[in-house]
């Protein structure tokens, strides 16, 4: 059976808190594909409603979608990008 390598493209994300500063791109989306609630949020995905928790974070995708992050997998899955100087 022949295996793949997850291709390496660059998200941006942030650990979604209850109090944070989020980025404009989450911002943007409250009240159209983001509902906030006191402990979690709701993200309307392609895939349906799927809920953020504090800790979790929220990826934009390549294609500008949406989408939580459960933190165990975001850090297996994703490196820090170090900022171009």
């Amino acid at each position: 059976m022949p295996k793949f390598r997850k291709k390496s493209v660059v998200i941006e994300a942030f650990c979604f808190a209850r109090y944070f500063p989020a980025p404009d791109w989450f911002l943007k989306e409250v009240g159209k594909k983001i509902r906030i609630f006191p402990d979690h949020c709701e993200i309307e995905t392609l895939e349906g409603i799927m809920t953020a928790r504090t800790g979790d974070f929220i990826i934009q995708g390549v294609n500008g979608e949406l989408y939580p992050c459960k933190p165990d997998i975001f850090e297996k899955t994703y490196d820090l990008v170090k900022e171009e100087e």
